[in-house]
């Protein structure tokens, strides 16, 4: 693809990180926020360069408590972000097959991060709830049911020893379990190289196989955890991807930050380290970089961006990459109970996310009903409830457009396991018969336009 493709897409993606707060060079979760990666060796754009965009971040953009408004029109007057996303869209509209329709898709949810940062700062309409959650899952909001995922919780806990009869028992059990089940943050590293080499294996096993041969010398989990005080998140998966080798290859490296706050079992930690490292999220991003590298996807597979169709469709595989590992479809085929428990409670989570989402900006609920409905409906522990009503919950661009996406690229995902051999559908999840999204990924799968 040209230059010129590449400058309007860096201005389109990291303008819109910069309006946000963003920081992409950034190596935090912390400071970083749309884009999660750019490991191209690109020069940055100016949308990034530009003096007023340090300033911006600085500021914390549209995302401050009180936005600077006066910096950000500034900003934007010595910056186009706008005609960037509007270019953007002009380019994918002249490119053929998937990658049009992927570019497409970007250009659809950057044009409702572009409205939502100037609804922030007065200069819009308030955008609409329904809009922002088709822009980044590609589905219409809707409420999540947690009946069928909890009554089964019931009945492991009660054959694990944890036995209940009516909902308040069941919240009893669960932190009961958990309990007995505590991760040490002091142990964390220690406990995470372990289960990380575990995964790994397991990988080889089950996944590679149905791979593309050049992808097995890839790295698959070069990460090192950290843990981190008072974040507003449970953890970051921050992909580095920036260290090269003598001749010049990748390192494929990335860091994990764990919230030191985080309650949370050694079985709900097994499916952590699956979904953010490997086959999840680190493996996911450091196949795309050896894809790029390779020339085999495009730039835009470099710099891959939150609250976007693209991550919707990496949660999902994040999401069920415990099951891949395995080798199984179905929570009830993995070997162990406790890992079972420990599944069922995180997408319990990934559901209590939507709902969060779908209560605070589709209902209107005050926060505090919405903690209360997390923690007794969706059994998330005291401080996931809190983090999840409020800071995510209630942030104007998460709420909206990054908390239903984890539900939504879990189902997806789960349901074209279902439906397709793993030689389908393996190789595209993690792009190797082209980039692809939450809403062309199917097309991937079977060879679609």
């Amino acid at each position: 693809m040209s230059g010129r493709f590449v400058e309007i897409a860096g201005n389109a993606i990291l303008g819109i990180d910069t309006l946000w707060g963003g920081d992409v060079m950034c190596a935090s979760g912390t400071g970083r926020f749309i884009a999660d990666s750019w490991f191209s060796d690109e020069p940055l754009p100016e949308a990034y360069t530009n003096p007023l965009a340090a300033r911006v971040r600085e500021s914390g953009g549209v995302s401050a408590k009180t936005p600077d408004a006066k910096l950000i029109e500034e900003y934007l007057n010595a910056v186009d972000v706008g005609g960037a996303i509007r270019a953007l869209k002009a380019e994918a509209a002249a490119i053929k097959g998937l990658r049009g329709q992927y570019v497409a898709g970007l250009a659809i949810c950057f044009e409702a991060m572009w409205d939502l940062a100037l609804e922030m700062i007065g200069k819009g309409e308030p955008v609409p709830y329904e809009r922002c959650v088709r822009a980044s899952t590609g589905r219409a909001p809707e409420p999540s049911d947690p009946a069928a995922k909890r009554e089964r919780l019931a009945e492991l806990l009660a054959l694990a020893g944890w036995p209940s009869k009516n909902r308040p028992e069941l919240l009893d059990a669960v932190d009961a379990w958990r309990k007995a089940h505590t991760v040490p943050m002091a142990s964390i590293r220690a406990m995470g190289a372990t289960a990380i080499a575990y995964f790994d294996r397991l990988t080889e096993k089950n996944v590679v196989p149905y791979l593309p041969p050049e992808l097995a010398c890839v790295p698959r989990a070069n990460i090192e955890f950290l843990a981190i005080k008072d974040a507003w998140f449970s953890g970051s998966m921050n992909y580095l991807g920036r260290a090269r080798k003598p001749g010049g290859l990748p390192e494929y490296e990335a860091t994990y930050e764990i919230n030191a706050s985080l309650q949370i079992s050694y079985p709900e930690f097994l499916q952590l380290v699956s979904h953010e490292v490997v086959p999840g999220h680190v493996t996911t991003f450091a196949y795309l970089q050896d894809l790029y590298v390779r020339g085999q996807v495009g730039f835009e597979a470099s710099v891959l961006t939150m609250n976007t169709r693209a991550a919707a469709l990496f949660e999902g595989i994040a999401n069920n990459a415990i099951l891949m590992a395995h080798g199984v479809t179905e929570v009830d085929q993995l070997p162990d109970a406790d890992l079972q428990i420990g599944l069922l409670l995180a997408l319990l989570q990934d559901d209590a996310k939507n709902q969060s989402s779908y209560l605070t900006w589709g209902e209107g609920v005050p926060q505090p009903e919405v903690e209360a409905a997390l923690r007794n409906e969706f059994l998330v522990s005291p401080e996931r409830a809190q983090k999840l009503s409020g800071a995510w919950g209630r942030h104007p661009l998460l709420g909206r457009m990054y908390l239903p996406a984890y539900r939504a690229g879990t189902e997806l995902v789960a349901g074209l396991r279902r439906r397709f051999a793993p030689e389908q559908v393996l190789p595209a999840l993690y792009g190797c018969r082209g980039l692809v999204d939450a809403t062309t990924i199917e097309s991937g799968i079977t060879g679609g336009a």
